[in-house]
């Protein structure tokens, strides 16, 4: 197995090489936007770069990288586009701007859109060019950057600009390419169809020629395309060179038809016209497919197509087939062919008198007719339509191999789809690993196309859905174990011994060496299938490795995945490992398998169980693992030894691997999505087609549910009956009492609910006289009954005030359907989310409701906050992992529960104890929760009832508010709270105070009876489990918690109303989607009732680490974000609280009006200004430092040393005027250079109590979610712009910060970026030169904006700030004598509890340590360390000064001490 080629990494262009390219000087004098004065257009400039820059150069991608970036098309190309302008050159230019447009991920049709006029004309232009003889104008080249223009369109259908023009190409008159008795048949099939097409037929008759020849061409378009890829097909030769451009035509060109057919609105009329031009038939049969070489991905992706042409839905409707429907439409096919066989055919009677399952085999048909003539061939074929009618006495033109193909390939028994899902193995094999068609390395460029499948905006069905998002998962964990094997297996250096045999030269912490591998157990197949239930293996290692890994090992749960690997290394002892070069060829790899850990064995041989026994002690070093294998692997892998006599893969692993656990519930979650599609999953039908993508978006939008809910009791959403007039601007409201003291929350609202039928009716009449009604609500505030004397008994209550548009989203939520919120930064989007919950508990109590985070962390700040409301914590249940970080005391895990609910059962059990006693009662009622039942029946309940006829009203007699107290049954029982009980007052309070003592007691046993099962249930797993069913009402996991345990929840039977999603945007869809469906349909029907999704689309997306299916496939785009841009109705949250106004601004250009909450202009905090800084924000300019911008240690692992110097000196000297350290926190865009800062952190501000370490450094994607008062930002980035071109990345950069955002980063480069212009206009509106105030110390009373009274200095370059923090820091220290003093007796201590020193030779520590270091100097006995003795220390070669650093990230103290030198 030949290892593929490494790609090449696109090394992107420097800033100088940018300005001195002839692209950028152009730019300057033509359309660059910084640029005043423009030359006026002149045509002869974009052919002259198109001929110089873009053909000569081959369309590489560096040149047109630069055009794109200079913003050549939104400021040129379509700026200037006419018809009479219109040129080969002028429409390639705009191509493939856009087609680049589309590699780097930002918005392409904006420009077209702002300027639609000239669209149509420019779109048909390139529909004549697609067509063009490739000899002629337009080289094969050129029209494969058409293709993929063309691509991109059909891709776009959600712009009305293209779907206008698309349109036109892909609807039912597009048929006039079939051939006439093709036609005839189809509209057979579907009468209807006939209507539409005599309907055509007549609208073309209107039309004059002219206009008619224009729309033949355009219905045709498709049709020739195909003709005109089947000539470029058949002109490739076997076996001869051939030119690439003709096989990457042919490669984009199955991709254009595969997205063709992956989408409905383009299939519907599509897949007759392919199936007429048997496109497929003739690629199989191509000489291209057989070229190993070249041929290979073009392969596969046939095979995508092939699979998509025969998907199981019906085009017409849209609707998914059966397996049934699929059956009979085989079985029809196969009857037609007998009947004309047996009609017409005399020579075919057996076969048509044959049964059907007799001759559906690829076999039997070649059986029957391989021995006919080419002419009967195609009279048979023409007969069911497939080609035209073979004129008398005339031969066929077409060759016999492909007549023969096309009968066979249609009329062949196929696979059903599920069943090839359900033969698959789980596991890759190292076939697939190392493919880089299907599993690209990380060095994706985005020019090539894949054989991957696509995530785009719509689907065909939900098993076509599923499928998708199955095979993406699948491969993106594959890329991840490729990581993990190629890192393991390299570090274990496998070499050939001496006698042939291997012989490992390392260790790695993941992987060891198998000791023994046998095969113990081969389980028959279920009926009906032909691979095992189950195989297991014993896999037996030595652990003779240091204790923490060995108890890695030993710690291996059930369910965990391994990998067992076959290495036959070919290079001898001692062959160092190149990283540069493939990796199979090196190690000798040979097989990868996957295999499941079942548990480990003892000394006798069992497994040993997971549960709460202590682990047996084993002796010695060896273990044995019991695994299970893939049973549709074993079942391939030992097909092929029988059948081809491959050698045994069983009988040769020797390396047995794990992985992190955290990145191992790939299998687990593969299995979810197979069941998924083997179960008849059943999403509620009100979501179905949204979930698809089709309809109408707003189908599911509360106010056009049929079951909206008139009133809802809002609980203590509302603070006033104000705060509820705020909330509905532009409505009614009518409160049901007139006193307004009695207008306090909490209040129930009856809104006006109108069904979405009679809207228009009533519209056509003309009829408004029922929109005052529609803008009336009805509040009738109502008191909450007393719940009993004891503080404790007081509801809690919301302290929020919400804003109009937080309540909307609060309403929506409460209503059922989809409720989509969107929530920029910084507007309350938990509390929303807990209002939301808080309130459906309380109206709905017998509903329960799951929430899902895409994190912990967003769980955990979710579960805090519930639990300052009002809701009861025995309803409250967390699964999954993260339980332990919750900052509280309260566990709520599953046996947090269980322990709470057998203390709560013991408490409630005392009370009732004290109960019996104080009524006097004897015998033992606290025994259990069931005597305890018995008790509240006879004695309590009777008690009550007695005394409730004594005191209520009597009819004629006014009531004694005395005997109120006289008679109450109680007394003894509350004689512990607060006295007296009863004020004495009025009756009516009395009687209300007396019910709610009552309703005190009787919670007591109602709890009780719901605790009555833990007595029934004697294991924790038992009652965890009844908790989790019946008891929870309000129930919280992550997403990955609900892909991996939805088996085990649907097996107990879990049930859930509603589902509410935080952090929605940065969640997988399929991960997003598998929580729909954690619980069996109730009658073929969906529970569900309300899917409630908060999230930010703005922000940045899920992780994906592979960038060829981030971009390619689209893998990274979250189901929120594909419902937002399918147009779903969404509730923007539009007001922030939590930084300065003008911070704000950095970020709210990016959403629809987002303004600031009052308490951001009021309170001091936000209006005071930062301490010693001239701004409450920056852009600082950084030049390079010492020759050096940005550099590249390792791939993709940028660094720039001169920024982050700077900002860890900006660092330290706020934290010399007071600023607390944990208010800081230091961003960056790459990991190489939060490394970096790491590292110079260690060094300058190690553990010195003047200074201290950051809150945070992190990357910004890290840091996603959480907020600081002060961010210091380094964009890293010198030569190209990078992955902050993507504007979420943008957006969560500038918003993590409450107070001050400082930025360093080279302006030039960042300033002429499109996308981010509305930000860094306003960054460089500022001064690019840091502007500080040193005296001025934290805090500071001025006002933010103010002048300052001390005086400001500008910092021109990062030496001279360090510089001055160096100064600044010793000024500290000889001031403060008491420093002077400790530092004069030195303990030894402060020496050795810091961090290690390294000698003087290579590290300087003495300007952060505070102490010189004269530990290290001999004789150096006096504070006096001048910068000159500091010179002297440290005059040694960079090399030595990295030595102590990590090898990532080489500081720059040496370099920085000549900069203190060179500085004095």
């Amino acid at each position: 197995m030949a290892a593929p080629p490494q790609p090449k990494k696109i090394v992107a262009p420097t800033v100088s090489q940018i300005n001195a390219e002839f692209v950028t000087q152009l730019a300057c004098k033509y359309w660059a936007p910084h640029i005043k004065k423009k030359s006026p257009f002149d045509i002869k400039v974009i052919e002259e770069i198109y001929e110089k820059e873009i053909v000569k150069s081959r369309f590489a991608i560096r040149k047109i990288m630069l055009l794109e970036f200079s913003q050549y098309l939104e400021n040129y190309l379509w700026m200037n586009y006419s018809p009479d302008v219109s040129s080969k050159a002028y429409l390639m230019s705009i191509c493939c701007m856009v087609n680049e447009k589309f590699r780097e991920n930002v918005p392409a049709w904006e420009t077209f859109k702002k300027k639609p006029d000239h669209f149509p004309f420019f779109f048909k232009c390139i529909l004549k060019a697609a067509l063009a003889e490739t000899d002629g104008e337009f080289s094969l080249h050129e029209q494969t950057v058409l293709l993929l223009f063309l691509d991109h369109c059909f891709n776009s259908l959600e712009v009305d600009l293209i779907r206008s023009q698309v349109q036109q190409l892909i609807s039912l008159p597009m048929w006039l390419g079939l051939q006439s008795a093709r036609l005839e048949l189809e509209l057979k099939k579907t009468p209807k169809l006939r209507k539409f097409w005599n309907l055509i037929k007549k609208n073309d008759e209107k039309m004059d020629p002219e206009a008619r020849e224009q729309a033949y061409q355009e219905r045709r378009f498709l049709s020739q395309l195909i003709q005109k890829f089947i000539s470029v097909l058949k002109s490739i030769p076997l076996s001869e060179p051939v030119t690439m451009d003709k096989v990457h035509y042919c490669e984009r060109f199955i991709e254009l038809i595969i997205d063709l057919e992956a989408l409905l609105p383009t299939r519907r009329w599509f897949n007759t016209i392919l199936d007429d031009s048997h496109l497929l038939v003739h690629c199989y049969l191509s000489n291209l497919v057989h070229r190993e070489e070249d041929g290979h991905l073009f392969s596969q992706l046939l095979d995508m197509l092939k699979f998509y042409t025969g998907f199981e839905i019906n085009d017409q409707t849209g609707n998914a087939l059966t397996e049934n429907e699929m059956t009979t439409i085989h079985y029809d096919r196969i009857t037609s062919l007998q009947r004309a066989a047996f009609a017409h055919f005399p020579e075919l009677y057996d076969f048509a008198l044959s049964n059907v399952a007799e001759v559906d085999t690829r076999e039997s048909l070649v059986k029957y007719f391989g021995p006919l003539s080419s002419s009967t061939l195609h009279q048979v074929a023409s007969y069911l339509c497939l080609l035209p009618t073979l004129p008398k006495n005339e031969d066929t033109t077409f060759d016999k191999e492909f007549l023969l193909e096309l009968l066979v390939s249609r009329h062949e028994r196929r696979i059903s789809q599920i069943q090839q899902l359900n033969q698959m193995p789980l596991y890759p094999t190292e076939k697939i690993i190392w493919d880089e068609n299907i599993v690209p390395t990380e060095y994706y460029s985005g020019e090539g196309c894949l054989a991957l499948p696509k995530l785009n905006l719509q689907f065909l069905t939900l098993h076509d859905y599923l499928l998708r998002n199955f095979n993406l998962f699948r491969l993106e964990s594959t890329y991840e174990i490729r990581q993990d094997i190629e890192d393991s297996v390299s570090r274990m250096k496998p070499w050939q011994s001496e006698y042939g045999g291997v012989v490992f030269g390392g260790w790695a912490r993941m992987a060891q060496p198998i000791v023994a591998f046998t095969v113990v157990e081969v389980a028959k197949p279920n009926i009906g299938e032909n691979w095992p239930t189950r195989v297991r293996a014993d896999v037996t290692i030595n652990l003779n490795v240091r204790d923490h890994i060995k108890d890695e090992w030993e710690g291996l749960r059930k369910h965990d995945v391994c990998f067992l690997i076959t290495v036959r290394p070919t290079k001898p002892y001692g062959t160092k490992f190149d990283r540069r070069r493939p990796f199979i060829e090196q190690v000798g790899l040979v097989y990868v398998r996957g295999c499941e850990i079942q548990g480990m064995l003892d000394d006798k041989g069992r497994v040993i169980e997971d549960g709460p026994e202590p682990r047996p002690n084993l002796r010695g070093e060896s273990r044995t693992f019991r695994v299970f294998m893939d049973p549709n692997q074993y079942q391939q892998d030992m097909t092929n030894t029988i059948q081809n006599g491959a050698e045994d893969v069983y009988e040769t692993f020797n390396i047995i691997m794990r992985r992190k656990p955290k990145e191992n519930n790939f299998k687990a979650v593969l299995e979810t999505i197979r069941n998924l599609m083997n179960t008849d999953c059943v999403v509620p039908a009100w979501l179905h087609d949204i979930i698809l993508g089709y309809g109408d978006p707003s189908s599911a939008h509360y106010s056009k549910m049929p079951n909206q809910i008139a009133t809802l009791d809002f609980n203590d959403t509302f603070l006033s009956i104000e705060h509820l007039k705020t909330s509905f601007p532009g409505h009614n409201v009518k409160v049901t009492v007139d006193d307004p003291a009695l207008q306090i929350p909490p209040f129930r609202i009856t809104f006006p609910v109108r069904s979405g039928k009679g809207k228009k009716r009533k519209d056509l009449d003309g009829d408004d006289e029922d929109t005052e009604e529609a803008k009336t609500l009805i509040v009738e505030p109502h008191v909450i009954p007393n719940r009993g004397p004891y503080p404790y008994n007081q509801p809690k209550r919301n302290t929020i005030q919400f804003t109009h548009t937080q309540i909307e989203a609060i309403r929506a939520g409460m209503q059922p359907g989809l409720t989509m919120v969107v929530g920029p930064p910084g507007t309350g989007k938990t509390d929303v989310a807990v209002q939301i919950i808080s309130n459906i508990y309380h109206n709905f109590p017998e509903q329960r409701t799951l929430i899902v985070t895409h994190s912990n962390q967003a769980l955990n700040q979710l579960f805090e906050k519930i639990m300052a409301l009002d809701i009861d914590e025995r309803h409250l249940l967390r699964l999954g992992h993260g339980e332990e970080e919750l900052e509280t005391e309260k566990d709520f895990s599953r046996y947090g529960r269980v322990n709470y609910v057998l203390a709560r059962r013991i408490e409630l059990l005392e009370e009732v104890k004290r109960l019996q006693k104080s009524l006097g009662v004897p015998g033992d009622a606290s025994y259990t929760c069931e005597t305890a039942g018995y008790f509240f029946l006879y004695q309590v309940m009777s008690r009550w009832e007695e005394y409730i006829s004594k005191v209520k009203n009597k009819g004629t007699m006014s009531p004694n508010v005395s005997e109120v107290s006289k008679f109450f049954p109680f007394h003894e029982y509350f004689a512990n709270a607060p006295q007296p009980i009863f004020k004495g007052r009025s009756y009516e309070e009395d009687m209300e105070i007396a019910e709610g003592c009552f309703r005190h007691i009787k919670k007591i046993f109602t709890q009780l009876e719901e605790f009555r099962a833990s007595e029934l249930l004697r294991s924790g797993l038992d009652r965890s489990k009844y908790l989790l069913v019946k008891e929870a009402k309000i129930i919280a996991m992550t997403c990955t918690h609900a892909a991996l345990k939805r088996h085990d929840l649907v097996k107990l039977g879990f049930k859930y109303d509603n589902i509410l999603m935080e952090e929605a945007a940065q969640i997988l869809e399929i991960e997003t989607f598998i929580p729909l469906l954690l619980q069996n349909p109730q009658d073929g029907f969906s529970r569900l009732k309300r899917w409630i999704m908060i999230g930010d689309h703005h922000q940045l997306p899920p992780v994906i680490k592979n960038m060829a299916f981030q971009k390619y496939s689209n893998m990274e785009q979250s189901l929120f974000t594909r419902f937002v841009r399918v147009g779903v109705p969404t509730v923007d949250l539009d007001a922030q609280g939590r930084a300065r106004a003008s911070l704000c601004n950095l970020y709210n250009w990016r959403y629809k009006k987002l303004g600031n909450l009052p308490h951001v202009q009021l309170l001091p905090e936000f209006s005071t200004a930062n301490a010693g800084l001239l701004y409450d924000f920056q852009l600082i300019n950084v030049e390079d430092f010492q020759g050096v911008g940005e550099s590249e240690p390792n791939p993709y692992f940028y660094q720039n040393l001169g920024e982050a110097e700077y900002a860890v000196a900006l660092f330290m000297y706020l934290c010399l005027l007071g600023y607390p350290a944990d208010k800081i926190s230091i961003l960056t865009t790459y990991n190489g250079q939060k490394h970096l800062i790491r590292d110079i952190i260690n060094r300058r501000c190690g553990s010195n109590p003047l200074i201290g370490r950051p809150n945070k450094v992190t990357t910004v994607d890290r840091f996603q979610g959480q907020q600081n008062d002060y961010i210091l930002l380094s964009l890293v980035r010198t030569r190209a712009v990078g992955h902050l071109r993507d504007v979420r990345r943008l957006v969560v950069a500038m918003s993590r910060a409450r107070l001050g955002l400082y930025i360093f980063a080279r302006v030039s480069l960042f300033q002429n970026c499109f996308e981010l212009t509305p930000a860094f206009s306003q960054l460089t509106a500022r001064p690019l030169h840091l502007h500080i105030i040193p005296t001025e110390p934290f805090p500071t009373s001025r006002k933010n904006g103010e002048r300052p009274a001390h005086e400001i200095q500008v910092i021109k370059n990062m030496p001279q700030m360090a510089n001055f923090v160096y100064s600044m820091y010793m000024h500290l220290i000889q001031t403060t004598h008491h420093y002077h003093q400790t530092l004069l007796q030195l303990p030894p201590a402060m020496v050795e509890e810091g961090e290690e020193f390294p000698s003087q030779e290579t590290e300087l520590e003495t300007e952060e340590e505070g102490t010189p270091a004269q530990a290290d100097v001999p004789g150096l006995t006096d504070i006096s360390c001048t910068q000159e003795a500091l010179a002297s220390q440290t005059e040694t070669s960079p090399s030595q000064a990295g030595a102590g650093s990590s090898p990532e990230a080489v500081s720059a103290v040496p370099e920085l001490t000549t900069a203190v030198e060179g500085g004095t």
